[in-house]
Parts: C-alpha cells; sequence; structure tokens
C-alpha cells in the first residue's frame, strides 16, 4: 500500500482535498495519507510556511497531494506573524515554491482540456454569424524552479550587487538611480534545466499522440533566457520529425487563444509565462475549478489544483466550491504511479456528470459566490462528489 503525504494547506485545500481522497477511497485507490502542515497558519505561529517535518515526510514518501495556499506581500505577511517572531528576520517565502525548488520539481505539467456539456467553455462566432465550441485540449510544460520565479531579487541591491551589474552596458539607463530606489528581479535560466523541460515536452507529445509542439517566450525581447529556449527546442526537435515546433511571443499568443485554442497541443515555457499561458488556456475550459496540474522531480512529485485558497469559502457551511480540479490532479498523481486504471474511471465519471449537466456548482452556473448560491441551485462540494461517485 503506498502511502501519500496530504497537504490541504489553507482556504478552500482544507475542504477540496479531504473530498478527493473520499473519491479515491471509493474508486478503489489503496492508500494511506499521512498529513504534512505547510501554508500561512504555520508562517504565523513558526515563521515557516513550509516546516522541516513536511519536508521530511515528503523525503520518505516521495508522493504528495497539495491542496491550496494563501501567499501576501512581503510587508502584509511580516505583519501577520506572532508577536514574539516580530524583528527576528523571519521572511516569508511561498512554501508551494519552495516546495519545487527543495525537490527540484522543475518540470510542472498543467493539462487544460474542455469537458463537453460544461457551460463554461469557450465558444466563438463562426462566419456565418453562428457559434461554434472548439475543442481545447493543450498541456502546458512550465519551468517549474528557475525564471522570474527563481527568487534571486533585491531591493536596495548590496553594493557587490550593484557593481557586478554595471558592467552591463544597458545599467548606464539606471545610473542616476540610488541604490534604495531601486528593485531588481532576475530572469535566470540553465542550460541543463530548459533541456530537460523541452525534451520532457516532446515526450509527453509523442507518447500521448499531440501534432506540435509551441515554445511560448519572448526572443525578440529577452534575446538571452528566451533565446536559449528556442535554441535548444530547435535542437530537440530533431529528435522528433513527427512532430512540429511552433514558436510564439507570450504577448501575442495570449491575443490567439480565443482566435484558434484548438490548434495548440503541448507548450513549453519558463516559468512566469507558463504561469501565464496555463492560467489563460484555463480560462477556455471554465475557470480554475478545472485546472490541475503536477509538480514532477527526478524523485519526488507533487500534484496540486492551481486555483488560490480563497480563504472566505472555507468556512462556507455548506462548502460551495468546485473540487473537479483537485479531483483531477488526484487523476495526474494516479497516472504517475501506474494507476490508470482508476484515473481513468474517475475522468470518464467527471465528463459524464458534466455533460449530464444536473449537479453544477456555482461558478458552472454562473453564480456569485456566496451562501446564497446553494438557494440558486448551486450543487454543494459534497453533491458534486457524491455524483462523480455515483457514476464511478
Amino acid at each position: 500500500m503506498r502511502t501519500i503525504v496530504s497537504m490541504p494547506g489553507d482556504g478552500i485545500g482544507k475542504v477540496v482535498l479531504p473530498e478527493a481522497i473520499r473519491l479515491l477511497d471509493v474508486a478503489g485507490f489503496k492508500a494511506e495519507y499521512v498529513h504534512g502542515d505547510i501554508g500561512w497558519e504555520f508562517w504565523q505561529k513558526e515563521g515557516n510556511a513550509l516546516p522541516q517535518r513536511t519536508i521530511e515526510l515528503l523525503e520518505k514518501h516521495k508522493i504528495g497531494l497539495f491542496g491550496a495556499i494563501t501567499s501576501k506581500p512581503k510587508d502584509d505577511a511580516t505583519r501577520e506573524l506572532a508577536t514574539e517572531l516580530q524583528g527576528k528576520g523571519f521572511v516569508y517565502f511561498s512554501p508551494i515554491v519552495g516546495l519545487r525548488q527543495h525537490f527540484d520539481l522543475d518540470i510542472c505539467i498543467r493539462p487544460c482540456q474542455s469537458f463537453k456539456g460544461n457551460p463554461l467553455n469557450f465558444i466563438r462566432k463562426n462566419a456565418n454569424g453562428g457559434f461554434e465550441e472548439p475543442i481545447v485540449n493543450t498541456v502546458i510544460f512550465r519551468q517549474n524552479t528557475e525564471g522570474m520565479y527563481g527568487g534571486v531579487e533585491w531591493t536596495n541591491p548590496p553594493a557587490q550587487v550593484r557593481e557586478a551589474l554595471e558592467t552591463h552596458p544597458k545599467m548606464k539607463n539606471f545610473a542616476h538611480v540610488p541604490s534604495e530606489e531601486l528593485a531588481i528581479s532576475t530572469r535566470i535560466v540553465s542550460k541543463n534545466a530548459t533541456e530537460r523541460i523541452i525534451k520532457a515536452a516532446f515526450e509527453y507529445a509523442k507518447t500521448y499522440g499531440y501534432k506540435n509542439v509551441t515554445i511560448c517566450e519572448k526572443p525578440n525581447v529577452l534575446r538571452e533566457t528566451s533565446g536559449m529556449y528556442l535554441k535548444i527546442a530547435k535542437q530537440i526537435a530533431k529528435e522528433y520529425p513527427e512532430i512540429a515546433l511552433w514558436d510564439t511571443n507570450i504577448d501575442a499568443q495570449m491575443m490567439w487563444l480565443t482566435k484558434n485554442p484548438e490548434d495548440y497541443g503541448v507548450v513549453v515555457a519558463e516559468n512566469m509565462f507558463g504561469d501565464i499561458i496555463s492560467d489563460g488556456f484555463a480560462g477556455l475550459i471554465g475557470g480554475l475549478g478545472f485546472a490541475c496540474s503536477a509538480n514532477i522531480g527526478k524523485d519526488v512529485a507533487v500534484f496540486e489544483p492551481t486555483h488560490g485558497s480563497a480563504p472566505k469559502y472555507e468556512n462556507l457551511k455548506p462548502s460551495i466550491v468546485n473540487p473537479i480540479a483537485m479531483f483531477l490532479s488526484a487523476c495526474m498523481m494516479l497516472d504517475h504511479i501506474g494507476e490508470n486504471e482508476i484515473s481513468t474511471k474517475i475522468k470518464n465519471a467527471i465528463a459524464k456528470v458534466i455533460e449530464e449537466g444536473k449537479v453544477r456548482s456555482y461558478d458552472m452556473m454562473k453564480l456569485r459566490g456566496g451562501a446564497n448560491a446553494i438557494n440558486q441551485g448551486a450543487a454543494t462540494t459534497q453533491q458534486i462528489t457524491d455524483a462523480v461517485i455515483a457514476n464511478l
């Protein structure tokens, strides 16, 4: 029997993760779940949103199922520390980013696939004045540990940092700016990590029959970092002659999302651009209530929905949040560990519930969130789970 580290985290993570485990149990997945502390509560009490004890659990058991976290700007986070921790040098850092970097979970996979009958699916006008609903089936490969989210940044950079930066001729544009008025974030990518994410994307495309891999970057401006992505992609593409290599600029890609989304198969991007483009594609399939993801390293993997913690809904009784993104993340975990039959069974049950349209969450009904959504016909979180279980 496998052991899974269960990390509900904050807000609605504490709601949707238990429902996913209930679904997994009924579907026949045999596992023991051990709880891992993570999130805002532990930042406030301990000055660390990712306690060492949770890291040790993942080091031992290798597989994690994660709910959601609350994250706030630096000054707000500092104000919420326990009184006895104030002024002791604690700095908030996102625990999920911390997990990715500690375990080198460098490959983030975010499928964006539309379900038949979902009223939130993207539609567009056709030439005859009618409407069409293209099938979106795009998988984003987001480099997870480098780039703009690497964390190498300064406010009021130290003298040696500024001196190093001023060896670059473009820094002359900032020569008149005092260091205390400068904030600097870096975008660092490495050849090895770039090769790994692009190779994984092509392998995925080959395995699942996708016809193209798109590098979504900005090499005309970010000539070094985006340029490295494109250069390496062209080299790796030679090993996969049956798969077309496309490249798009991130800004243009966001425009084309609503023009021809059905054309894109696998898309690869650096950390920030991957975050942006995956949310963009998620909007075409119903929003973050349907957006799942996997964070995969060489030894450890963590699976999570991409939505936030939505703390205003955590204590709403009954709960109204959409658990499908969490369910699909659990399916990605099942596929990763070879439990493909159970995963397929769950995904088919989800598809049937959505297509039937008898049980819908408030977002699927295009209602405002809140207690009144139930009175307007929205299903509770638990009712959605029940419906999926009934269709297994």
